[in-house]
């Protein structure tokens, strides 16, 4: 799933990329409208996060190019009044965010707007592994697998991108939601007790001088 943060605060913007990182989500970051029309242009986005007060074209002008585009829009911004609001959804706005917000929050309702659009994956599978997002249950070649929360995020990180290799600091940054300290064994630690548990240990290989990759042939 790829999203799109058009917000002109770059410190709001990087806390929700990397928020919506950890949950999976690939995102991109515009800090002004004209270019975010932009990247419109040369990607395809399954969802836009859409501040109102831009520079270059403020977000009402953008929704109303995004919208020849049909990808769903959240407007994530500081105007509270409700002309505001309706102006937001009459231009055909998906859902209608203010700030400040919790991170759970806005995950919960990206989920919610992806799934109306019927893009979000219930279900994720790759190397007999099938994790059910919903209900946040494991199984690995029909049989229940039990992991801690860090090692479920690890592995739906693993998932999300089958086939790439991932660094350790992405990993632990990603997962633990800190800075990576190359002296720390955690992010090793974890991805050899998660290989254990979900008989894993042929499908996620190291990758000298990087990190991880699981191997999979993509469905």
């Amino acid at each position: 799933m790829k999203i799109l943060i058009v917000e002109d605060d770059e410190m709001i913007a990087d806390v929700i990329s990397r928020g919506l990182s950890r949950a999976g989500y690939q995102c991109l970051c515009a800090y002004d409208g004209l270019e975010a029309a932009g990247l419109l242009e040369e990607h395809r986005y399954d969802l836009i996060l859409l501040d109102i007060m831009l520079p270059g074209a403020d977000g009402y002008e953008l929704m109303r190019y995004i919208k020849d585009f049909g990808i769903p829009v959240i407007f994530i911004t500081a105007r509270t009044r409700l002309e505001d609001k309706v102006k937001g959804f009459r231009l055909g706005a998906d859902d209608y965010i203010t700030k400040p917000f919790e991170l759970a929050e806005l995950t919960v309702r990206v989920e919610a707007v992806l799934r109306r659009y019927h893009k979000l994956q219930d279900k994720i599978s790759a190397a007999g592994v099938e994790v059910d997002t919903l209900s946040r249950t494991v199984r690995k070649n029909g049989r229940p697998v039990e992991l801690t929360a860090k090692e479920y995020e690890l592995l739906l990180l693993f998932l999300r991108n089958r086939n790439i290799a991932l660094y350790r600091d992405r990993i632990y940054e990603e997962v633990w939601e800190g800075e990576f300290d190359p002296d720390s064994r955690t992010v090793d630690i974890h991805v050899q007790r998660l290989k254990k548990k979900a008989g894993l240990e042929d499908s996620i290989v190291s990758v000298r001088g990087v990190g991880y990759r699981l191997e999979a042939p993509e469905t």
